[in-house]
C-alpha cells in the first residue's frame, strides 16, 4: 500500500506509526502489529496504532523515531521478531537456549519489542527466574551491545551496591578513598528510580553528572576517577530499556539484576568490583541466606566474565548516615570527607573500600587516606573535573526551608527504623527533584532518646510538599522507641 508519511509531533519510545482504521483494515493489520515503510532509498519496521481521527486515509502519521521517512512510502505488513516467542516460552516456564536470550536482548537494545511484549519479558524473568547458564547468557549479550569502555591500566576498580536501603552514600567517599591510593575508578551510577535521591542526583549536588564517553576519559585522566551519571552514555542499552519496564511495579528479578549490574562494569572497562549487599527489612534481600544465595550467584557470574567480584553482605535494616535525600546526603559525604560525619556511613565507606584495595593488591589504608584529608582532596579533585566548585563547604548545601521535626513520644532506645517508610516521606516532601528536600534523621538505631527528643526533621521546598509528607505520617510511626526497660535493637 502507497501511502503519504507525515511527521506528527508524538514521541515514542519503539519506531511507531499511526493508520487510519481504514488503511489499517485493508493492510490486514491491527494496533501493535508491525509495518515495514520504504522511502526515500530507506526502510524501517514500525509497531502501528490505529485512529478513526489523527490522520486521514490515505496518510500515515510518523512518530519521532520513524520521522525521517515522509513524503510516498511503501508500507507492508511484517512479522513480530522471533524474540517474541521466546519471551512466551519464558512465561510458560522454559529455560531459554543461550541463542534465545541473546535474541531478545538484541531486540531490547534495538527497541523491537512493544511496552507490552517487553512488559511480559520482566513478568516472565520475574516469576520464572533465570537459570545461571541463561544469567550468563544475558550478561554476555547486554555487554555486547552499546558503548564500551576501555583503559591503558591493568586495574580498574568500581562499586555498586544493590540498594534498599536509604541514605547509604557510600559512593562517593569509597571512590575519593580508592583513587587517592592511586587506583583508577570511572564510576558511572544512576539516579533514583523509586529512592529519594541516587548517587548521581547526590553528585548533581556538587558538579555535573552528565558527560559522554569523551569527557569520562578527560574527567578520569584529569582526577584519576569520575562519578558521572551512567544514563549519558550508552552502556547496555538494553538494560535501560528493561528498567523502564521494572519501574512501575518495582520490579527487580535476581537474574536480570545480577545481569543488569555486570553488564554495565563490564562496559564500564571494571576489572576489580566490591558489590555490596545488604539485607533485611526494606532491602532487596530480607535474610542472610537470600543475601548469601544472590552474592554467589553474582561470583559465579562474574567468574565466567573473567571479572575479579568481592561480595560484602552488610546489615541493612537501617538506613545509613544521617541524610536521607540529595542535599542532605551530600552533607554526609563532605562531613565524612571532612573528617566527621555520621560514624555508620564512615566506617561503612572505609569498609568497602578497604576490600576493594585488597582485591586491587593495593597496599594502602583506607582508614589513613580518608583521615588524612588525601580522600576529600581527590573527591574535589573529581568535583572540579565534572564542573564543580573545589572549595564548596556545607554551608553552600542549604536543605529545605520548609521543616517538620517529629519528636520522641516517651524515653527509651530507638530500636527500630523503618527504611521504606522514611523513604517513602522523604519522596512525599520533594526528593529527589527538588534536590534540598528529604529526611533527617535526629537520632539513629539504637540512640537513647527523652521524651521530646528530636527524631527526625523532614525538609521541603514548598509547603504543600511538607503537608503531603506530614500527611503520610499520619498513624505511622518511621522510628520506634521502646521503653528503657525494654531496650531490645531489633534484627534481622
Amino acid at each position: 500500500m502507497k501511502l503519504q508519511a507525515e511527521e506528527i509531533d508524538l514521541a515514542t519510545r519503539s519506531p511507531t506509526v499511526i493508520l487510519n482504521a481504514t488503511d489499517a483494515r485493508e493492510l490486514g493489520v491491527n494496533p501493535l502489529d508491525r509495518v515495514q515503510v520504504r522511502g526515500d532509498g530507506t526502510s524501517v519496521v514500525a509497531i502501528v496504532e490505529v485512529t478513526e481521527e489523527l490522520v486521514a486515509p490515505g496518510d500515515l502519521g510518523a512518530t519521532s523515531r520513524v520521522g525521517h521517512l515522509t513524503g510516498a512510502v511503501e508500507v507492508t505488513p511484517a512479522p513480530r521478531p522471533r524474540s517474541v516467542q521466546y519471551v512466551r516460552k519464558k512465561l510458560d516456564g522454559v529455560e531459554l537456549e543461550p541463542f534465545e536470550v541473546r535474541r531478545i536482548a538484541e531486540d531490547i537494545t534495538e527497541d523491537r519489542l512493544s511496552d507490552i511484549e517487553l512488559s511480559a519479558y520482566v513478568t516472565g524473568a520475574y516469576t520464572r527466574g533465570f537459570s545461571s547458564t541463561e544469567t550468563l547468557a544475558l550478561t554476555e549479550a547486554m555487554t555486547g551491545a552499546g558503548d564500551r569502555l576501555s583503559w591503558d591500566v591493568d586495574v580498574v576498580a568500581d562499586k555498586h551496591s544493590i540498594g534498599g536501603v536509604a541514605g547509604n552514600r557510600v559512593t562517593p567517599i569509597l571512590v575519593p578513598i580508592v583513587v587517592a591510593a592511586g587506583v583508577t575508578v570511572p564510576k558511572t551510577s544512576s539516579r533514583a528510580i523509586t529512592s529519594p535521591a541516587g548517587t548521581a542526583d547526590t553528585m548533581e549536588v556538587f558538579c555535573d553528572v552528565s558527560f559522554d564517553v569523551d569527557g569520562i576519559r578527560r574527567i578520569v585522566a584529569e582526577a584519576g576517577g569520575c562519578l558521572v551519571w551512567g544514563g549519558g552514555v550508552d552502556l547496555s542499552p538494553a538494560d535501560d530499556r528493561i528498567i523502564r519496564a521494572e519501574y512501575p511495579l518495582s520490579l527487580d528479578p535476581p537474574g536480570q539484576l545480577v545481569a543488569s549490574v555486570l553488564s554495565k562494569k563490564r562496559s564500564a572497562g571494571s576489572t576489580h568490583v566490591v558489590l555490596d549487599v545488604p539485607y533485611g527489612e526494606g532491602a532487596k534481600t530480607g535474610s542472610l541466606d537470600e543475601a548469601r544465595e544472590l552474592a554467589e550467584e553474582f561470583k559465579k557470574v562474574a567468574d565466567h566474565l573473567g571479572l575479579h567480584l568481592t561480595c560484602a553482605i552488610t546489615r541493612g535494616q537501617a538506613p545509613i548516615g544521617r541524610g536521607i535525600g540529595p542535599v542532605l546526603e551530600a552533607r554526609d559525604v563532605l562531613s565524612v570527607l571532612g573528617g566527621d560525619g555520621p560514624a555508620d556511613l564512615r566506617q561503612k565507606s572505609v569498609r568497602l573500600a578497604g576490600l576493594l584495595l585488597d582485591a586491587c593488591e593495593v597496599e594502602a589504608d583506607a582508614e589513613e587516606l580518608l583521615t588524612s584529608g588525601a580522600a576529600e582532596t581527590a573527591f574535589r579533585d573529581i568535583v572540579e573535573a565534572q564542573g564543580g566548585d573545589r572549595d564548596v563547604s556545607l554551608d553552600d548545601l542549604v536543605p529545605g526551608a520548609q521543616t517538620h521535626t517529629v519528636e520522641a513520644s516517651r524515653a527509651g532506645v530507638v530500636s527500630h527504623v523503618d527504611n521504606g517508610l522514611v523513604s517513602e516521606v522523604a519522596r512525599r516532601a520533594g526528593a529527589p527533584r527538588d534536590v534540598r528536600a528529604g529526611l533527617y534523621l535526629e537520632r539513629g538505631l539504637g540512640a537513647e532518646v527523652e521524651a521530646g527528643d528530636p527524631l527526625f526533621t523532614l525538609h521541603a521546598e514548598h509547603a504543600g510538599k511538607l503537608a503531603e509528607a506530614r500527611e503520610l505520617l499520619a498513624g505511622s510511626e518511621p522510628l520506634r522507641v521502646r521503653p528503657a526497660g525494654e531496650s531490645v535493637v531489633e534484627h534481622l
